[in-house]
């Protein structure tokens, strides 16, 4: 190709590519026009859809809030009730208690007034003053400290009455005071007794006592056991003896071990030490042959060592069996 057709192909191709770069613009112009209106588009509906989220929140929000009104006024409600419920009960439980109280000291006073009644007649008849009745002492032992505090302030309430000292003149004063002072007399009287009475009864019962112990250990005495045996809080240990013997096994635990061991195990031991020793000697007293020559050269026999006559195998025998025993010898006395 020759320089001036170069020249007018170099010209054609530059305009050429003149006229592509041109369409290029124009075809990324409508492109970026196109990419413009669908942006514009995934905008518009992207607005649009987070509006109608915003507003389904809003609306979520506020129905949890009237949600949250309505569930305080519930437990407002539930709570009122719950109270009054408790207040009920309470009053109930009051009255009720209440109602016993009442009960219990018409009881109460009713036998306080048939005790006065009958201490009344002992004193027309001029009889000595007894005992009050027994009670059950199950029933009496199974009330609690504050039941029983209950019914002493019942029955205080009952027989102390309050004093009109005001309505009272110096004499019905003098009076009452004289009353009360017998009356402090003759309980102080009742306590005196009462202790002296306590005080026997725990005279009896220790001597009940001493008198349990001496049986007892006649009783442990005659079986053969130690007289403190069935005195104590745990019963007797057990003995490792017959109950037929006579006298008592004094032995420690240490003593009586000694009795189980050997047996068995000894005579064992003797058994195999004397199988051990029989077979020892078949073993010392078996036949000692040389073996045969192989190729004439005898087996075992080292390098430099003397060779063996034909004739004097037997003469050689002699001198390594006694070598052979006194070995053994030796390492038997070690």
């Amino acid at each position: 190709m020759s320089d001036e057709e170069y020249e007018n192909t170099s010209n054609t191709s530059k305009t050429s590519k003149k006229g592509d770069d041109a369409f290029a613009k124009a075809k990324s112009g409508i492109k970026q026009s196109e990419l413009n209106e669908q942006l514009k588009e995934y905008i518009g509906e992207w607005r649009n859809q987070r509006a109608k989220e915003e507003e389904e929140l809003k609306r979520l929000k506020d129905k949890q809030a009237k949600r949250k009104e309505i569930r305080a006024e519930q437990d407002k409600k539930l709570a009122a009730e719950k109270k009054q419920e408790e207040d009920r009960l309470k009053k109930e439980a009051a009255e009720k208690k209440a109602a016993e109280e009442e009960k219990k000291k018409a009881e109460m006073l009713e036998a306080e007034i048939k005790r006065q009644e009958m201490m009344a007649a002992q004193k027309e008849k001029g009889g000595s003053k007894q005992s009050a009745p027994a009670l059950d002492a199950r029933k009496e032992m199974s009330k609690t400290k504050e039941q029983v505090e209950e019914e002493m302030k019942i029955s205080l309430s009952i027989r102390i009455k309050p004093l009109a000292l005001d309505q009272m003149d110096s004499d019905e004063l003098r009076n009452k005071a004289n009353q009360i002072w017998n009356t402090i007399l003759s309980l102080e009287t009742d306590k005196y007794d009462y202790e002296q009475r306590h005080m026997n009864q725990d005279y009896e019962f220790k001597e009940l006592n001493e008198r349990q112990k001496i049986q007892l250990r006649n009783k442990a005495v005659k079986k053969g056991l130690d007289p403190e045996s069935f005195t104590g809080s745990h019963p007797p240990k057990i003995r490792m003896f017959s109950k037929y013997e006579r006298r008592t096994d004094t032995r420690t635990y240490g003593d009586r071990k000694k009795l189980y061991e050997g047996g068995c195990e000894v005579m064992r031991s003797e058994l195999l030490e004397s199988l051990w020793k029989d077979k020892l000697n078949e073993f010392s007293k078996r036949p000692k042959a040389r073996l045969p020559k192989w190729f004439g050269v005898r087996p075992g026999k080292k390098a430099g060592d003397p060779e063996t006559p034909e004739g004097g195998e037997e003469e050689a025998e002699a001198p390594a069996e006694e070598e052979y025993d006194e070995e053994e010898e030796e390492e038997e006395e070690e």
